[in-house]
């Protein structure tokens, strides 16, 4: 097995879609997945960002998803360039949990992908940076990378996760639909100060209802919405997003990062 890197927005969105069977079957969260990651892609062409999307893959046999695969975002920053996972850097995520993961079905495929980040970074002009963030606890990938690189430090941090109180302020408007949605968006966006993070939600909300993966709940005086939350949805499993109002908060999941300090600076 060996890897190969992929750069460019259109390219990276078909190794995404091409991935998602690989993220389901090893329960990747929803923010790994094929309508975030596109949701964050386009939010990057419309924006212009001078962020380079770039995917490192392990393929499987012809007619079959990768073994593995990492979609990573390459930032410029003066003579450096930071390396990340694609979306981390774009808020809001949802809270409480991992949000990323480096998707590998074995252990095996787990060492081609390392393997296939350290080519990428060698391969860069210039020094870099490594910056995971959101990963769960034993990722395979992120323990073989972090072996290979003798400045890697490995971190975990408890997180703070949404806990739905709407029910508190009183009777409480649920759906799943798309029309509800459209119609409740703006009165849940104005209370979003952050210009990008407006626009961001907006898209990742519409493109998650589309396929069935997002709640919106909402308390509302006449036509003025005082509360709200969005919630992920993947089959059974509610992921509190993003809210105001009737929304809580309490201890969450341990979330991993990786970071490997700049390397290869001039003399």
């Amino acid at each position: 097995m060996v890897a190969r890197v992929t750069v460019g927005r259109a390219r990276v969105v078909r190794e995404v879609r091409a991935a998602e069977p690989l993220a389901v079957a090893i329960a990747a969260p929803l923010t790994a997945r094929a309508p975030w990651l596109t949701a964050v892609l386009d939010d990057g062409a419309a924006r212009r960002t001078l962020a380079r999307p770039a995917a490192v893959v392990v393929d499987g046999a012809p007619d079959e998803p990768p073994r593995a695969a990492a979609f990573l975002s390459l930032r410029r920053r003066g003579p450096r360039t930071v390396v990340s996972l694609l979306g981390q850097d774009r808020p809001p995520l949802p809270p409480g949990r991992p949000t990323a993961r480096l998707l590998a079905r074995d252990e095996a495929a787990a060492g081609t992908l390392a393997a296939g980040v350290l080519d990428l970074l060698g391969s860069l002009r210039g020094p870099w940076t490594l910056r995971l963030t959101g990963l769960p606890l034993g990722d395979p990938t992120a323990r073989a990378l972090a072996a290979a690189l003798p400045t890697a430090v490995l971190a975990n941090a408890r997180s703070t996760r949404l806990v739905d109180a709407l029910a508190d302020l009183g009777p409480v408007e649920r759906s799943t639909g798309q029309q509800f949605l459209e119609g409740r968006l703006p009165g849940l966006l104005a209370a979003e100060r952050d210009r990008r993070s407006r626009a961001f939600l907006r898209a990742a909300a519409r493109l998650h209802a589309a396929v069935g993966r997002v709640e919106v709940a909402v308390v509302t005086d006449g036509d003025r919405v005082r509360a709200g939350l969005l919630t992920l949805l993947d089959g059974a499993d509610r992921w509190p997003w993003w809210g105001f109002g009737g929304v809580g908060a309490e201890q969450g999941a341990p979330v991993v990062s990786l970071s490997a300090p700049a390397r290869r600076w001039p003399r």
